[in-house]
């Protein structure tokens, strides 16, 4: 496996890759291409080679070849021994990540059990303020066809169930 980064501006490339190859930041490019080269390599992975031949810099799993100008081996960092207190704060917070989230699904679930009764209730009184709108209807229009002592009774009988309605639904 090779990596090829090339920092010296050559004329046959446009200006956009000859900016960005060369300087400070070429640098920083070739960094982040090693580093992120380096996860995909094996388990057992060797040294990294750093090679300038012709003015061309590459990286490779394999040793410079004799042409080149300059080289040197990168060595791969030893992987830092298991901390028995991370791994031991890891399942502290593993366990309390678990127990808040029970946490959580249960306030949810009480609060849907909460959102269900609300929406029932409403539903009841919706259903009453409809019953007591249709008696109030009903009401009027028996006291408009009301005629002569059946009338003060049929104005009073659509009076009342004007007040209940009022009462009950706030209209």
């Amino acid at each position: 496996m090779t990596f090829c980064m090339f920092t010296s501006p050559s004329s046959s490339r446009p200006a956009h890759v000859r900016s960005h190859r060369s300087g400070p930041s070429g640098l920083l490019s070739t960094a982040l291409l090693v580093a992120s080269a380096l996860p995909l390599a094996p388990a057992a992975a060797q040294d990294i080679h750093k090679c300038l031949v012709d003015g061309k810099l590459s990286y490779s799993d394999r040793p410079c070849p004799q042409s080149a100008t300059s080289a040197s081996t990168l060595a791969r960092q030893a992987a830092p021994p298991a901390d028995p207190a991370a791994a031991a704060s890891l399942t502290r917070m593993r366990k309390e990540a678990l127990a808040l989230e029970k946490s959580r699904l249960a306030r949810e679930d009480q609060q849907a059990k909460q959102d269900a009764k609300v929406a029932q209730a409403a539903a009841v009184r919706q259903r009453r303020c409809d019953k007591l709108r249709l008696q109030r209807q009903w009401a009027d229009d028996d006291a408009r066809r009301a005629s002569g002592s059946n009338s003060d009774a049929a104005r009073t009988r659509a009076r009342r169930a004007a007040d209940l309605l009022a009462l009950e639904c706030g209209r």
